[in-house]
């Protein structure tokens, strides 16, 4: 029986050496955001916005082009549902 991650945290290496994480409720989230933000400025220099999750007030801006690698790590917060 296989879990439903809660959440999904991106791990985002940038060409700096520094790393920042977000995170995006589902992957298809995460999947369209990367789709439509992301991969068609991928060369480009200017900034583009980063959805933080639950964070009012604060926001991450940052250039396609410095993004080295990202990781997607599934986040498993509650117990195991078990169907009987």
């Amino acid at each position: 029986m296989s879990r439903k991650p809660d959440e999904f945290a991106i791990h985002i290496m940038l060409t700096t050496g520094h790393r920042e994480e977000v995170r995006f409720p589902t992957i298809q989230d995460f999947q369209k955001w990367y789709s439509t933000e992301l991969q068609p400025k991928a060369d480009e220099t200017g900034f583009i916005n980063v959805p933080i999750k639950n964070i009012q007030g604060e926001y991450m801006v940052l250039r396609p082009s410095c993004v080295a690698a990202i990781r997607v790590e599934p986040i498993f917060a509650g117990s195991i549902d078990r169907d009987f």
